[in-house]
């Protein structure tokens, strides 16, 4: 038995089954309401948060050298 084919027919035969009950309905209606939830919320991209953190990590090391730069004039 070939398995990753058994299980593709599987798969397909579930999804089929499914797609023919009520619960399809419930899947697409219930997915309709938290893609409209989700929009109410304030979210952002995993792109756009690596790049405010990358921009974050680079103010935070500025900061670092600015600060060693002002303890040092203030020695002399």
């Amino acid at each position: 038995m070939d398995n990753p084919s058994f299980l593709e027919d599987l798969q397909q035969r579930l999804s089929a089954l499914f797609a023919a009950t009520p619960a399809a309905d419930i899947q697409k209606n219930l997915k309709a309401l938290l893609i409209q939830q989700f929009a109410k919320l304030d979210l952002v991209t995993r792109e756009e948060f690596d790049v405010q953190r990358a921009l974050l990590e680079k103010a935070a090391e500025r900061i670092d050298i600015l600060e060693a730069r002002v303890a040092e004039l203030e020695k002399r």
